[in-house]
């Protein structure tokens, strides 16, 4: 295959020349921006856990999916990238399930970064509810406008904004590391907790520092030489890591008080600013704040792009309305889907931080899952003898097994131990997918409405031939999942579960720890029994 070949763009988007230093920083703000959202983790975990968690997670999450992405980016170079690799490898089902949970991830976390621009400006301007919410506005809507201007635009503000936020970090590692006064491991893990517990409380949010690399194959299509991309995604990571790392250890080192970190700027908080106020004075702490709104500004332009070119591809494909297919006749810009993230962003702003990354990463990890299996796939449909001048993952077998199988341990991993209550809203978030899909190609037509005879329909049942294995074989999963999962919970959380849920919530279902793991027996056991039934209905109708 010729690297040039199979590049999979969209009618009506204009195509850029994209430097890979461009692509770099694009990616640097996709998946970090900076080190904002550790403060998070510090207190959840202790600070050795943190710092540890920050060096293991670049090998064991990062690169297999920095490979992952650049294998299938690289063999095929689409708009839309996971959405097209799954719905390629395993069908027009499981495509529609990677690009719903990755846009959907998008949608949700773009108010991250909303939030936190409002968080930091809190530390040090006092704020009333109605100032914060014109903040949100203001901020929404100039990087709504270089969005339309076009993908080349993004890529200018991307790096200019990249290199001052990397110039910053590394500003305070030099500081703190300068003041170095006590050991940033210790303690390893939080008072009272075991080293389980300590990885349970931060793994979610390391999960999502780590994550957003498989989002610049979005813009594949947009990009004239694709290939630039692989290039980029390795360059990116290791600057990733060591941004988020050096920085972290230099201000535990130095400042310290990890029992204080935290994105939130009320009260008496600790965070990377503190580098700067305490060891060159207040007026530096000022440079920070305008830095710290600065990254969080380049993520958020960065994830408009990512998620408006989502649902544009499926509606392309005629999974999704017609009306996010709308292109700018001359900027090229899908303007629809950047206008609807920025409305779903006002909204998803107000929630809290941690609130919003856990809802994200539950979509994530799922997404990591299908990403898995789709590599393996198409290794099997397009052999690497096929693959000439295309990126392959080193290692052969082994490594592609490694990089494979390491993405889907942690994710499960990741769903268990968060939490009964996100264990129950992350399967009840991933079943979203196949209603969707359902309704979606019924209504739409789905790839058959433009080539019937390579997308046949199933006349019985008016979806893709097959769909209806696939969808049992999703519930078998999910039914599984939570049936062993909630034996699980009950020996991981014990006990202390029943208190812990009513001190959390006070009131409500969430509340009730035995009433979730019950929904969760139940629930599972329902949805084995129906996934059964659906197999052998299957059977029937499937041929």
């Amino acid at each position: 295959m010729d690297k040039t070949q199979h590049v999979q763009g969209v009618a009506g988007l204009k195509q850029h020349n994209m430097k890979v230093s461009t692509i770099v920083f694009m990616i640097y703000c996709l998946v970090a921006a900076g080190a904002f959202g550790i403060e998070e983790m510090i207190p959840a975990a202790g600070p050795g856990m943190t710092l540890i968690m920050l060096c293991v997670f670049p090998f064991v999450w990062a690169l297999p999916i920095c490979n992952m992405v650049s294998e299938l980016g690289s063999v095929l170079p689409s708009e839309g990238g996971v959405y097209v690799w799954a719905r390629e490898a395993l069908g027009e089902f499981w495509g529609f399930q990677a690009g719903w949970w990755n846009t959907v991830s998008i949608y949700v976390t773009n108010g991250v970064y909303v939030a936190l621009v409002v968080g930091y400006l809190g530390k040090w301007i006092p704020m009333t509810e109605a100032q914060s919410f014109m903040v949100k506005i203001v901020m929404i809507l100039i990087f709504t406008i270089v969005n339309l201007l076009g993908l080349r635009e993004v890529g200018w503000v991307s790096t200019a904004l990249s290199i001052i936020v990397l110039a910053a970090f590394a500003t305070i590692a030099i500081v703190g590391f300068m003041n170095w006064n006590q050991n940033p491991f210790e303690p390893i893990v939080a008072a009272d907790m075991s080293p389980l517990e300590s990885i349970g409380g931060c793994i979610a949010i390391c999960i999502w520092m780590y994550c957003g690399y498989e989002c610049i194959s979005n813009m594949a299509g947009e990009v004239k030489n694709p290939q630039v991309i692989p290039k980029g995604l390795l360059i990116a990571m290791p600057l990733i890591a060591l941004s988020y790392v050096l920085p972290t250890m230099a201000g535990l080192a130095s400042v310290g008080e990890w029992e204080s970190w935290a994105t939130d700027g009320a009260g008496d908080t600790v965070g990377y600013s503190d580098v700067f106020t305490q060891f060159l004075g207040p007026g530096f702490g000022v440079v920070f704040l305008i830095i710290a709104i600065v990254a969080q500004c380049s993520i958020f332009n960065t994830y408009l792009t990512a998620g408006s070119r989502g649902f544009f591809v499926l509606a392309d494909d005629n999974l999704f309305p017609k009306v996010l297919e709308k292109v700018g006749k001359k900027r090229g810009v899908p303007y629809v889907g950047v206008i609807s993230i920025a409305v779903v962003t006002m909204f998803m702003a107000q929630f809290d931080f941690t609130t919003l990354v856990m809802t994200e990463v539950v979509f994530i990890l799922a997404l990591y899952l299908v990403l898995s299996v789709t590599t393996l796939a198409l290794r099997k449909k397009m052999p690497i003898s096929e693959r000439e001048g295309c990126y392959i993952m080193p290692g052969g077998k082994v490594g592609l097994y490694v990089f494979t199988i390491l993405p889907i341990v942690i994710s499960v991993i990741a769903l268990l131990i968060n939490g009964v209550d996100y264990l129950l809203a992350g399967l009840l978030g991933m079943a979203s997918g196949p209603v969707v899909y359902i309704f979606a190609k019924r209504f739409y037509g789905g790839l058959s409405k433009n080539d019937p005879v390579k997308y046949p329909l199933n006349p019985k049942t008016k979806l893709a031939q097959r769909d209806t294995l696939r969808i049992s074989i999703y519930c078998f999963l999910s039914g599984l999942f939570a049936l062993l999962g909630s034996f699980f919970m009950l020996w991981f959380e014990g006990e202390d579960g029943a208190e812990y849920y009513l001190e959390e919530y006070e009131e409500g279902f969430l509340s009730n720890f035995d009433g979730m793991i019950s929904a969760l027996q139940i629930g599972g056991v329902a949805v084995l029994v129906f996934a059964a039934i659906l197999w052998f209905v299957s059977r029937k109708i499937d041929r």
